[in-house]
């Protein structure tokens, strides 16, 4: 699961299968040569498609319509790849009138509180939360950063919302395992790593935290907690 540990296995074999999971862009990363066609002996299951960064915005204003900027908060040494999710959303930024700035946090805590107090000094500001290890790592801390300075954040990953973040909105993780599942089982009976295409999402899942929503004096529209398969109060 992830670019890290896909990067490792395609150090030690080229012969060997690899299904991977949850890979931000296999080509990017030179894991496979084209999502249709891999090319090798690596195939498996996008984590997400580029053009998510547009839903995360259109959340964050559906949530803060107030909202002008938008912070892109990400570890470039531990996230590569986050020129992936980057572009797209500029695209997307400009379309809803959001100022997008990169937000580059480190892995010392006191780093990351130095970066959090920098960008929560412009009003109006809300952050995206990208998949990386180092945010996953210091969750707690983020979570609580973003509480106190009253900034509204989407989060890649449903984890965070459970642990007191706001909302999420990302793929379903263990429909992807199930999916690859299969494709491992393909291979074991004679299947092609190279043949296998690179699969898109198809299961994507919202949840929202009413708590923090009400600590953060926001309120959350009606439309929206209807759609969200999982509301946290």
């Amino acid at each position: 699961m992830g670019s890290p540990p896909t990067h490792a296995l395609k150090q030690e074999t080229q012969t060997i299968p690899i299904v991977f999971v949850g890979v931000a862009d296999p080509i990017g990363s030179g894991f496979v040569t084209s999502l249709a066609r891999p090319g090798g002996n690596i195939t498996g299951f996008l984590l997400f498609e580029a053009s998510i960064t547009g839903k995360w915005l259109a959340l964050l204003k559906e949530i803060a319509p107030k909202l002008m900027r938008a912070a892109l908060v990400i570890n470039p040494k531990t996230a590569p790849y986050y020129e992936f999710y980057f572009g797209p959303a500029q695209i997307a930024a400009s379309s809803l009138d959001i100022e997008l700035v990169l937000a580059p946090i480190a892995e010392v805590p006191d780093d990351i509180e130095r970066a959090f107090d920098a960008f929560a000094r412009v009003p109006n500001t809300g952050l995206l939360l990208p998949p990386d290890t180092n945010t996953t790592a210091h969750l707690d801390l983020i979570i609580a950063l973003a509480a106190r300075h009253r900034l509204p954040a989407v989060y890649s990953d449903s984890f965070f919302v459970r642990a007191g973040g706001l909302i999420c909105y990302g793929t379903d993780r263990s429909d992807q395992f199930r999916r690859a599942a299969a494709y491992v089982d393909r291979i074991l009976r004679g299947a092609m790593a190279a043949d296998l295409p690179v699969q898109v999402p198809t299961r994507y899942e919202t949840v929202v935290n009413i708590k923090t929503a009400n600590a953060l004096g926001l309120t959350i529209p009606p439309a929206l907690l209807v759609a969200a398969d999982e509301i946290i109060e």
